[in-house]
């Protein structure tokens, strides 16, 4: 049954993809008494986005002169005195953030860096397991190019090209083999830990990845081109057949008016139509199901209830704004006629490209860096005294029982755990004395608003 204005929350059920451009947490975890002249160069610090993060600031004295001068240094040393960053992440989804925070790791002291994530669904836990998996592929079995458009499919797109497909499915079977052994997976993956989660949890999370890797029954086993156009038949309702002038309303009249012009008509057009938003490649070379995109749900049939597969997630806003609306380079924001020059896609292309290749440098040995550092030196020299601080800092992925955001005060090791405390749009509704209890003291907290989440006409705000 349809309705006039379309029915249907355009976001949907589920979450593969934030609303928020990728933030670096460390900068967003400093004191905010600490001076944007102080924080590295592209971070952040100082130039907090309006509209998309909230950021409440603790109660502070404010005063001016040397005093005020010694605090906000003593802020600042205490920061980068820490031994370890403590992150709680509430419903980030697609591990922007942690990308773009490892990325950028090398830019500040060195320190532990550990990430507890809370999502709403094992979908999204294998997801990230998947994702941290491409991301940190070995740059001598893939190269940064394909590399970075595996990425993109794997992340945004319902099709992908059947290369990409065979990748998921062998790293899918890998990870479905290693779950239900924790010793085994801290060993090869010492990244990742799954400890906090319960036996079911674990289970429901090899089947899975199960699933993914599975290729017996074929596309029919999840009809990704269907199930696209079912969702966008029943998010526009009788305005389906107008769906292209629909798409550029939703693009110019709401998301270009709240910060994401470099979307351009055509990209977001295809998008909304057949799902694939990073088409690196020719169209005809997109046909086999993104799975990773699939998640379950109780619907009702015949009277029963009854568990169902399918695609549940965004049909409205579309996987660009985490990386396709900002960057460092700010040629590649640049207008002509008063069009952006570069599209969303390419921009999106380029930061993950960044972010990959950050990601390589920083994990490689110091003497495979260049000519310079392979040359051995002289035994006391100061390079050699300081080649252990340059190595890469250490950082664990903890992911946490489904549901537990309310139990977690209850345990010892979390209470007054954490530096920084992220949480989005989809989860702010677990915000309570319960997490403030496992704020450590000075603690920041960052909420993602939901700018750039469309809604339909008859959805209530």
């Amino acid at each position: 049954m349809t309705t006039p204005a379309g029915s249907g929350a355009g976001f949907g059920w589920v979450s593969w993809w934030g609303l928020s451009p990728a933030l670096d947490l460390q900068a967003e975890g400093e004191s905010p008494g600490r001076s944007s002249a102080s924080a590295p160069p592209g971070s952040s610090a100082g130039r907090r986005r309006q509209g998309e993060l909230w950021r409440p600031s603790p109660a502070r004295v404010v005063s001016s002169g040397p005093a005020a001068q010694a605090d906000a240094d003593a802020d600042g040393d205490a920061a980068r005195a820490t031994p370890e960053l403590n992150v709680l992440l509430l419903g980030s989804v697609d591990g922007r953030h942690l990308l773009r925070t490892l990325a950028r790791a090398a830019r500040w002291p060195r320190r532990r860096l550990n990430f507890y994530l809370l999502e709403h669904n094992l979908e999204a836990v294998a997801r990230h397991m998947l994702i941290f998996s491409l991301a940190l592929e070995d740059p001598e079995k893939m190269g940064l190019q394909e590399q970075s458009e595996a990425f993109l499919e794997v992340w945004g797109n319902a099709l992908l090209r059947a290369p990409v497909a065979a990748f998921v499915r062998e790293q899918a079977s890998r990870l479905a083999l290693l779950v239900p052994e924790p010793d085994r997976l801290e060993r090869e993956l010492p990244w990742l830990s799954l400890r906090a989660l319960k036996f079911r949890e674990r289970d429901e999370l090899e089947a899975v990845l199960r699933f993914w890797s599975c290729e017996e029954r074929g596309p029919q086993a999840f009809p990704m081109g269907r199930l696209w156009d079912a969702r966008v038949r029943h998010y526009l309702g009788s305005r389906y057949d107008a769906r292209c002038g629909v798409s550029d309303w939703d693009l110019r009249m709401k998301l270009h008016d709240r910060g994401a012009q470099v979307i351009h008509t055509q990209e977001f057009r295809r998008w909304r139509d057949t799902g694939v938003a990073f088409e690196l490649r020719d169209s005809s070379a997109y046909h086999e199901p993104n799975r990773t995109l699939a998640s379950g749900r109780l619907l009702t049939h015949c009277g029963e209830r009854v568990a169902a597969r399918g695609y549940w997630g965004d049909i409205a806003t579309g996987p660009f704004v985490a990386f396709g609306i900002e960057a460092d380079d700010q040629s590649l924001l640049q207008t002509r006629n008063g069009q952006p020059t570069k599209t969303a896609g390419e921009i999106t292309q380029h930061n993950v490209m960044e972010v990959l290749r950050e990601l390589a440098a920083w994990g490689r040995p110091r003497d495979t860096q260049g000519d310079r550092e392979k040359q051995p030196e002289p035994e006391g020299s100061p390079e050699q005294e300081t080649s252990g601080d340059l190595a890469p800092a250490p950082f664990k992925l903890h992911f946490l029982s489904l549901g537990s955001a309310r139990s977690l005060h209850h345990k010892g090791c979390y209470q007054a755990r954490f530096q920084l405390l992220y949480v989005a749009c989809g989860m702010v509704h677990l915000l309570g004395p319960e997490l403030a209890a496992c704020m450590a003291p000075g603690g920041n907290l960052l909420v993602e608003l939901a700018r750039t989440g469309l809604r339909s006409p008859s959805a209530p705000l």
